[in-house]
């Protein structure tokens, strides 16, 4: 049972409580980017995996060409120390050559880098996922339901709807 004890004006938290609070504060990888995406851009980003799982039950010849595609496409973790890497790297060149005042975008980029990697959040997230730029689950997600329907695994859905379909073997990864 989860209850704080106050104990000569002292407040304790039960073990649960601060692992509550710690992944409040720090959530776990793999929600951390979902926590912080509005849920109409997380809706969008489903509903075209969705639609992409739909077109590969309609035209399975398509399933591995579509399996190479994920396997180049970048994760948003990818796309955000690309550009935290690019950004510091120009303030560094910038502070060295023109003024040094531009070492604080190397120091504010860092510092955001280090805030997503704690919260799951910094200032290009909800940018890059409007974009549509997907977490690495997300595309595992996809991959594991066109495996499913090559037949790599033991569940298919009946429906004879593609979309029925894309949308139960989604369901089902993402549980």
């Amino acid at each position: 049972m989860n209850q704080t004890q106050v104990t000569d004006n002292r407040v304790t938290f039960t073990p649960e409580d601060t692992q509550t609070r710690f992944e409040e504060i720090v959530p776990p990888s793999a929600v951390r980017v979902t926590k912080h995406t509005a849920s109409h851009v997380q809706e969008r980003i489903r509903l075209r995996t969705v639609e992409n799982i739909a077109r590969a039950i309609s035209s399975p010849e398509t399933i591995g060409t579509r399996l190479r595609d994920l396997d180049r496409e970048w994760d948003i973790e990818r796309v955000l120390e690309l550009n935290a890497s690019l950004l510091a790297f120009t303030g560094v060149v910038l502070g060295k050559f023109v003024n040094r005042k531009w070492l604080y975008l190397s120091m504010g980029v860092t510092g955001f880098l280090a805030q997503h990697a704690l919260q799951g959040w910094c200032p290009p997230l909800p940018i890059l996922r409007r974009m549509g730029i997907r977490t690495c689950q997300e595309i595992e997600h996809e991959r594991y339901a066109l495996k499913m329907i090559l037949g790599d695994t033991t569940y298919m859905p009946e429906s004879v709807d593609p979309r029925r379909q894309a949308e139960e073997l989604l369901s089902i990864q993402e549980r």
